[in-house]
C-alpha cells in the first residue's frame, strides 16, 4: 500500500485508538441501563459548548462502536460496531452495521438507545452507513456482502499511536429498507422481506466503493472509490434518477469522506493531496445541468492547511461551518473542532484565515462528529467511557450531547 494511502482511508472501522481517560459532563451517563460516576476533568472546558453528555453504546454490548449518523427525524441512528461475543468466544474481525432507536426522557433529552438491530449480512465487513433523507427506513452503507477474501490494510502511524482500516476490494455500496424504522415498533424485522436484505445499488469494476452519503433530496449519492491498480481514491457521484456514475473529484492522492452541504450546492471531504499523510479539509461547489443532475465541480476551496491530520468533516445544518477531528493538540489526543467554510462573506479567506474552535477536551480520542438534522445535538466516537478489567485503554464508543454553542470563533 503506497504511503499516500497510509492516512485515514475511511471514516470508520478503527482497529486501534490511543488511550483515553474517563470523563463525563452529566451526573451520570446512560449506556444500556448502566451508569458511571462523573469526572470533572473536562466539565469546565466543555461547559457552554456541549451539555448533557450521554454514552450511547457500551462494552457490555460492543467491543467497540463508531461512526454514527442520525435519521432525518432524529429518532434513529445507524452505526458500525463489533458485538461483544459470548464468554469464551472470539470477537469478529470486521465491523457490522446496526441501527438503533434513541431513547428520550420527558424533557426531550437523549438518555440512550434501545431496539438496536444488525442490518448487515453476518459475514460481511461494513463501513459508513447513512439514511435516505426522504424515504423512511431506507439506508445505505459500504459492505463486502460476504467475508472479504482479498484485503489490503493501510495504517497510519504518528508517534506511538496507530490507526488501521480494512480496505477490501469487495466493498460496494448497498441499500435496504429497515422495517422496524418504517413501523416504529422496535420489532417485526422480517427476514422474508426482500427489501430487508442489503443489495448493491450499482456495480462497478474495480475496488473499494464506500464512504457514501445522500444529497438532501435523495437523488444523488456521493462516495469514494479506489482504483485497485493505482490505489488512488477519487470522489464519484451516482445519480439514482439516471443510474449514471461519474467522477467529480479526480486528483493525485487520496480524496474521501464526502458529504453534501445542507442545500446541496457543495460537498466537503478530506484529502491527502500533498501526499504527506497529513489530511486536509476541502469543500467544492458542484455544477448541475438543466435536469438537476450533478455533472461536475465548479470550484474547489481548501479549508485547512497545516501540519496536522484533519479528517471526518461534517456540515452544520446552517451550511456555514464544519465539524471535524484533528490532531492539532497532539497525535495521541484527537479532538473535535469546528471551522468556518469559505463561502458567502468569508469566500475570500485563505485556510489560515478561517475561524476555528476546539469543542471537545477529554484526553485521548474524540472524532467522527456529526450533527442531528436540526443541529441541536452532536454525536461522536470517544474513549471517554469506563475502562473494564483487562483493557489497557477504554474502548471507542458512541456519545451524544446537546449543542450549546459550537460555532467557530464563539469562544
Amino acid at each position: 500500500m503506497p504511503k499516500k494511502l497510509a492516512a485515514l482511508m475511511t471514516l470508520g472501522a478503527m482497529i486501534a485508538l490511543p488511550a483515553c481517560a474517563l470523563a463525563q459532563n452529566h451526573q451520570h451517563s446512560h449506556a444500556n441501563g448502566h451508569t458511571q460516576d462523573a469526572s470533572p476533568s473536562w466539565q469546565q472546558d466543555e461547559a457552554g459548548i456541549l451539555a448533557n453528555h450521554v454514552q450511547l453504546t457500551s462494552r457490555d454490548d460492543f467491543i467497540r462502536a463508531g461512526e454514527a449518523y442520525f435519521s432525518p427525524d432524529g429518532k434513529w441512528i445507524i452505526f458500525q460496531a463489533i458485538p461483544t461475543p459470548a464468554f469464551g468466544n472470539e470477537p469478529r474481525q470486521h465491523y457490522s452495521m446496526f441501527v438503533a432507536r434513541l431513547d428520550f426522557d420527558a424533557e426531550g433529552h437523549v438518555t440512550g438507545i434501545k431496539h438496536w438491530k444488525q442490518v448487515s449480512r453476518p459475514a460481511a465487513a461494513t463501513t459508513c452507513g447513512f439514511f435516505h433523507p426522504t424515504v423512511k427506513g431506507r439506508i445505505i452503507f459500504g459492505s463486502t456482502m460476504i467475508e472479504p477474501t482479498q484485503e489490503e490494510t493501510p495504517g497510519y502511524q504518528r508517534e506511538k499511536s496507530r490507526y488501521a482500516w480494512a480496505f477490501p476490494r469487495e466493498m460496494e455500496i448497498v441499500s435496504c429498507i429497515v422495517p422496524m424504522i418504517v413501523n416504529e415498533e422496535g420489532h417485526g424485522f422480517s427476514e422474508k422481506d426482500a427489501s430487508v436484505t442489503p443489495r448493491p445499488l450499482f456495480e462497478r469494476e474495480g475496488g473499494y466503493d464506500a464512504e457514501c452519503g445522500f444529497s438532501p433530496d435523495g437523488r444523488h449519492i456521493v462516495f469514494a472509490s479506489v482504483d485497485p491498480e493505482t490505489h488512488d481514491a477519487d470522489l464519484f457521484v451516482y445519480d439514482t434518477a439516471t443510474s449514471r456514475t461519474h467522477a467529480i473529484i479526480e486528483a493525485e492522492g487520496y480524496d474521501g469522506g464526502p458529504f453534501f452541504s445542507p442545500d446541496g450546492s457543495m460537498i466537503c471531504y478530506r484529502s491527502d493531496r500533498a501526499g504527506n499523510d497529513l489530511l486536509q479539509l476541502f469543500v467544492a461547489e458542484l455544477e448541475y445541468d438543466a435536469t438537476g443532475a450533478v455533472i461536475g465541480m465548479k470550484e474547489e476551496r481548501q479549508v485547512t492547511s497545516n501540519r496536522h491530520v484533519n479528517w471526518a468533516p461534517f456540515w452544520h445544518p446552517s451550511g456555514e461551518f464544519l465539524i471535524y477531528a484533528t490532531s492539532e493538540v497532539g497525535h495521541h489526543n484527537y479532538e473535535v473542532f469546528s471551522i468556518e467554510v469559505p463561502r458567502g462573506s468569508s469566500i475570500s479567506k485563505g485556510p489560515n484565515e478561517l475561524k476555528h474552535r476546539r469543542l471537545t477536551s477529554a484526553p485521548g480520542f474524540d472524532g467522527l462528529p456529526v450533527f442531528s438534522p436540526d443541529g441541536s445535538r452532536m454525536m461522536w466516537t470517544s474513549q471517554r467511557g469506563p475502562k473494564i478489567e483487562g483493557e489497557d485503554r477504554p474502548s471507542s464508543q458512541l456519545w451524544v450531547a446537546d449543542v450549546i454553542d459550537v460555532a467557530p470563533g464563539g469562544e
